[in-house]
């Protein structure tokens, strides 16, 4: 089984040496390893243990900040080396203040694991929610480094707890302790012999708990709004948007603020068929009045300021759901949102949540997008639905102090003298 891991690792390398051809995320993906190890070498300062971060996209980083954050407030001395195994979260958060260094992951190899470890000399390792890597985990076991999983979780359709799947069991057995988000991923592990785990639950609610408290006022969403209602959509794709564009014709009073996923200019492109009439928060200033009075739609044409426009929303959209999974809930639902999304969301524990407690809504087409959201605009229940909300992401942060004790009490972070 190990031969055809490696198998595997080597034809999705050269699989994307093939697309980055064509292909500008591709290309950033091999770009961004063509230096290796040892670049990284050569890069990092000597004579330094590390604590190695390791998330696989902008969502897991976004996942595991609470952390990070924690780690550099209360024991600054220590030095922190992230990497990334996707270009979107590289690129977005390469110059991140929160690390001293930050790298794509070299590719799974025998040789790039040892390396790359022996290079930075890690005090210990964190990786979040998922990523399991044979040979990273494999050599940080070698070489008696405590790998820990924060924020993990499990379903019964991994391959994990398939009877076929005795090599990936092997991976997670590398693990030192894994701190779920759920208690069935304490017992499916459990199940398969692994019982160094324990409860500690999301660590984006410690996270999206305090983005309401940072917000400041954005004078150009406010100036589109003009005090109209709005519907927020964020991380939108294809079959999100055409499904919004239904939804704003017919709901003649509503304004909507589209933050795609995809920003190159290909999909605005696309975006602006899709509504003619709508303008760019990039060229804001360079708009006529009454453009701006006749626009309904505003396209957010950059990155990184999503989060604090869910404060603007009456009824919030969370794009992904028809393609991978949808992406972050939380960040609306911390404003005390209600959410609307696609029909695959059953892999993200929160959104389960949010469809049991009636503060997240599934839908599969335009039929129901139309039908929640005729519901959705009764203003008394909006706000019961907000208070529901609010009270769903106090009650579910703490994993941050609960993984910080734990650091604590085995001696993995000390404070300075």
């Amino acid at each position: 089984m190990r031969l055809l891991y490696d198998l595997g690792i080597g034809l999705y390398t050269l699989l994307l040496r093939v697309v980055s051809l064509f292909h500008p995320k591709a290309k950033l993906w091999i770009d961004g390893r063509k230096g290796g190890v040892a670049e990284i070498e050569q890069t990092i300062e000597k004579g330094h243990r590390y604590i190695w971060f390791h998330f696989a996209s902008l969502g897991e980083f976004e996942q595991g900040r609470s952390v990070l954050e924690q780690i550099k407030k209360s024991f600054p001395q220590e030095k922190i080396i992230i990497t990334f195994f996707s270009p979107s979260g590289f690129e977005i958060r390469k110059n991140t203040n929160l690390a001293e260094y930050v790298f794509y992951l070299p590719v799974d190899t025998k040789h790039n694991a040892r390396r790359f470890i022996e290079a930075i000399q890690p005090k210990f390792a964190v990786f979040t929610k998922y990523e399991y890597w044979y040979h990273y985990f494999n050599e940080l076991k070698k070489q008696d480094i405590r790998l820990l999983m924060i924020s993990a979780i499990f379903r019964e359709q991994q391959l994990f707890f398939k009877p076929y799947g005795g090599f990936y069991r092997d991976i997670l057995k590398k693990v030192a302790f894994f701190f779920t988000q759920n208690m069935d991923s304490v017992h499916m592990l459990k199940w398969i012999g692994i019982t160094n785990a324990g409860l500690a639950g999301d660590t984006r609610f410690d996270r999206v708990v305090e983005l309401p408290k940072v917000h400041q006022e954005n004078p150009i969403v406010s100036a589109f709004l003009n005090g109209q209602y709005a519907v927020v959509a964020g991380s939108t794709w294809q079959r999100d948007e055409e499904l919004l564009q239904q939804l704003i014709i017919k709901a003649e009073k509503w304004r909507l603020i589209l933050a795609p996923h995809e920003i190159h200019d290909a999909h605005i492109a696309e975006i602006k068929k899709l509504f003619p009439k709508s303008i760019l928060y990039s060229q804001f200033s360079a708009y006529r009045l009454e453009e701006v009075r006749e626009a309904r739609v505003l396209v957010i044409d950059n990155i990184g300021m999503l989060s604090s426009l869910y404060h603007y929303a009456d009824v919030a959209y969370i794009g992904g759901g028809f393609g991978a999974g949808i992406h972050n809930t939380l960040e609306a639902v911390a404003y005390g949102k209600p959410v609307i999304f696609g029909p695959k969301y059953e892999k993200f524990q929160e959104a389960v949540d949010l469809v049991t407690l009636m503060i997240g809504f599934s839908i599969s087409n335009d039929a129901e997008l139309q039908e929640v959201f005729v519901a959705l605009q009764d203003v008394e229940k909006r706000c019961e639905i907000g208070t529901a909300a609010l009270d769903y992401v106090k009650q579910r942060a703490g994993a941050t102090q609960i993984i910080m004790k734990y650091l604590e009490t085995e001696g993995l972070l000390t404070k300075s003298l």
